[in-house]
């Protein structure tokens, strides 16, 4: 009994999409209420800026409830979603890009389980007041961020600050998940290298 009261107030993804496709408007607010602080999430760590992330929410939830009546249900709805987030982005930041020279949007790294981490290649080791240290770490990775191209900051994003699977980012970029491994440690290879360059610079100021 108690599994089934769960099952009607936790509804599934796919639960969701059918009663919508059956004319259940209440399960659309349902499915914006359930990714509407992870899109917000994700937009604001690829855009830098809380009115752009709230204006890309909105689109990415219009997109959605135009779309959702001819979902197939290919993919899970939270890797078409993060799709959707990663692809308006990506027009943004190609909009501004046209508008202005100098662009200025950086994002932060966290975990992975077979390389290191975006976060951590700029930590300098043990002993300094770790707030400090870390507050001054994730700056070093924003800025350093700014200086990989559009592949590679993706891919970055997806994995070490969304902390998605390989199987789910190869789904959302349409690609080998062999590929996504290989291009996740070029990216880290390369903000590795520009991280080095920046430490370098700081010390010798």
């Amino acid at each position: 009994m108690t599994l089934l009261l769960a099952m009607i107030r936790h509804p599934s993804d796919t639960e969701l999409v059918d009663r919508f496709k059956e004319g259940d408007r209440t399960a659309y607010t349902e499915i914006v209420r359930r990714y509407q602080d992870r899109v917000y999430t994700l937009a604001f760590r690829w855009m830098h800026d809380d009115q752009i992330a709230r204006e890309v929410a909105q689109d990415v939830f219009l997109a959605l409830y135009r779309a959702l009546g001819g979902f197939r249900g290919d993919a899970k709805l939270s890797t078409w979603i993060h799709r959707v987030v990663v692809n308006h982005c990506k027009n943004r930041r190609l909009y501004r890009r046209r508008r202005q020279t100098d662009l200025h949007e950086p994002l932060e790294g966290r975990r992975t389980d077979d390389d290191v981490p975006a976060r951590q290649l700029a930590h300098d080791g043990p002993g300094t007041d770790a707030a400090i240290h870390r507050s001054e770490a994730e700056a070093l990775v924003r800025e350093a961020l700014e200086h990989l191209d559009e592949e590679q900051r993706t891919i970055i994003v997806l994995r070490d600050v969304e902390d998605l699977g390989y199987d789910e980012i190869a789904d959302i970029l349409g690609v080998a998940r062999g590929t996504v491994k290989s291009r996740l440690h070029r990216a880290r290879a390369t903000l590795a290298k520009v991280l080095s360059r920046r430490i370098d610079q700081r010390d010798v100021i």
